[in-house]
Parts: structure tokens; sequence; C-alpha cells
């Protein structure tokens, strides 16, 4: 497989762009490409762009896009949230998704995806198992607060190859 960019660049983009989307706590668009989604402001460097949007609040599919020269090359899609029963308390929420935030912001150059395999801070704990490369991943994230899982997501991604 031949790409116009090496796999080392893609990810160090992908671990300096989050910082510019939902992980990275950035305002959102007002007039998303897609309404009903929240999407953040593209970051762009050089050829690479970065394009982060999800939609929902306690059970919330989204997706991270980067585009090389305008094209697609390389795509994740999640999906999942809160545990149901507890859809509906916003305080607690609150505190999941800026736990997950600070998750997040662990994430690892080996494993570029998601946040680290195991990540606590006081009573939470976030959990991700993952497999795969930046080329071709899968995994399952949670989120565990005092012996119980509050949150669940699935993703899936890799890079995009055009004829």
């Amino acid at each position: 497989m031949e790409l116009d960019f090496k796999l080392e660049d893609l990810v160090d983009f992908l671990l300096r762009a989050r910082s510019h989307g939902y992980a990275g706590g950035a305002e959102k668009v007002k007039n998303p490409q897609r309404p009903g989604f929240k999407e953040f402001p593209p970051y762009v460097e050089g050829n690479f762009e970065y394009i982060d949007s999800y939609s929902g609040y306690y059970y919330a599919p989204g997706q991270e896009v980067i585009r090389f020269k305008g094209i697609p090359v390389w795509n994740m899609a999640y999906n999942g949230g809160m545990t149901p029963m507890f859809h509906g308390n916003l305080e607690l929420s609150k505190q999941t998704f800026s736990f997950l935030k600070e998750a997040l912001s662990k994430v690892e150059k080996s494993e570029p995806f998601r946040g680290p395999r195991i990540f606590k801070d006081g009573d939470f704990e976030y959990i991700n198992e993952g497999k795969g490369d930046i080329t071709n991943f899968r995994g399952v994230e949670r989120i565990i607060l005092n012996h119980k899982q509050v949150f669940m997501q699935e993703y899936i991604g890799g890079l995009i190859i055009h004829k």
C-alpha cells in the first residue's frame, strides 16, 4: 500500500488535532455541516485536516475524519454512551464526560484511537480494550464508578484507501 504521507506523520497529527476537538474541550461550530450534529471547527496543519463530530447526549455516536490534501484518508466511528439506567442523570453524565475527556487526553502514541488502556482518577476508572493499529482497529472503552459501569462505547476505524 502506497500512501502520500507517512503513517508516523498521521499519528503525530492526530495526537495534536485531538486537543482541538471534543477531547480538548473546543467550542462547537454554530452551523454544522450535518444538522443535528455537534461539530468542532476543522483543525488544519499543513496538508492534514481533522474533523470531529457527534450527535446526541446520553447516547452519542460520532466520527473523526482526517483528510490529506482534501481527500479523506483516515476515519474512526464510535457508538455508545451512558449506561441506560443512568440516562436522565445529568449530574453524573457531566462528571462522566468530564472524566472521559481527561482520559482521552492521556492517549498513547502506540494506540492513538481513544484513551490509555487504564486510567484512574478518584472513584472513576477508564478501561480501553482495543486491538489493531492506526491502519485498522476496533475496541471498547468503559468507565466504571464505584464498581458499576456507567459508560460504554465501541469504536472502529482505520485508513481509507481510494482507487
